[in-house]
């Protein structure tokens, strides 16, 4: 049985990559300018939470004294396009089933592959905007290194755990429960702030200890906050909370799975 199941989830890389060239395909169809909007939409995101957080509240996130705005830019940059990356997955999840009713009702299609092309895609966009995110960082106070640029990968690994199986759980559940998409934009939110991605996690520390004794085992703010300090601020990675990471990623695409799995037989029915 579990031979099988690794099997769905890893035979079937030829329809993978063609339902991520056409999810990318649809997402920019008619759009004048396209790809480019992958680095234009956390751009956006950028521009109002620098003048938020960066001018009106002249928030830093303390990594050096010397940190300028543009230091705190390029660091935020980089927060908001990894955490995109989830926040992409998120919203589309509740209707990756929903709107696929004649793949549902063949039985033999696979279509745990929906929710793969589905972070596939999202990881895409996150990695433009990220390497962009890394150019910038060649002009601040603390230029990315050779060190730093390649932990990024490693943690993008938990990081595609989680969207996996935020990804494969939602998109079941929403079928039967067809108001969870209209809660996914306040969850976004929230999980947002949740994970420290416009401002320090010290500053949840300091202002509400009792906050920090449940968000300090958050697996999102510890892999921003990770990726901030080693990529950007020549940091050593704390290795135990990169084990975490890995562990609770791994355990976040086993039970989004298994959740898929349990109540795929009964996706016909409710279409």
């Amino acid at each position: 049985m579990a031979r099988s199941h690794v099997q769905d989830l890893f035979g079937h890389g030829d329809l993978v990559v063609q339902f991520t060239k056409r999810e990318l395909e649809l997402r920019h169809k008619g759009s004048r300018l396209g790809h480019l909007w992958a680095i234009l939409r956390p751009m956006t995101m950028l521009a109002l939470y620098l003048f938020v957080f960066g001018v009106l509240m002249g928030g830093r996130f303390g990594a050096y004294p010397e940190e300028t705005t543009f230091d705190f830019a390029v660091a935020l940059f980089l927060s908001i396009s990894l955490f995109t990356i989830v926040l992409e997955a998120m919203a589309v999840a509740p209707t990756l089933v929903l709107n696929q009713p004649n793949f549902v009702k063949k039985v033999v299609f696979p279509l745990q592959i929906m929710s793969i092309s589905n972070v596939a895609t999202s990881l895409y966009h996150g990695m433009l905007s990220a390497v962009v995110a890394l150019a910038l960082g060649l002009c601040s106070h603390h230029p990315p290194s050779w060190t730093g640029l390649a932990a990024l990968p490693v943690l993008l690994v938990p990081l595609t755990l989680f969207s996996l199986g935020i990804s494969w759980a939602l998109s079941a559940v929403g079928l039967f429960v067809r108001d969870v998409g209209q809660f996914i934009p306040f969850a976004s939110q929230a999980l947002l702030y949740a994970s420290a991605v416009v401002y320090p996690p010290s500053r949840i520390i300091l202002t509400a200890p009792r906050a920090w004794a449940i968000l300090r085992y958050n697996p999102f703010l510890r892999l921003i906050d990770e990726a901030r300090r080693v990529i950007l601020w020549h940091m050593p990675p704390h290795y135990a909370v990169w084990g975490y990471l890995y562990l609770t990623g791994a355990l976040t695409a086993l039970a989004g799975y298994v959740i898929f799995a349990v109540l795929r037989p009964y996706f016909a029915e409710v279409l």
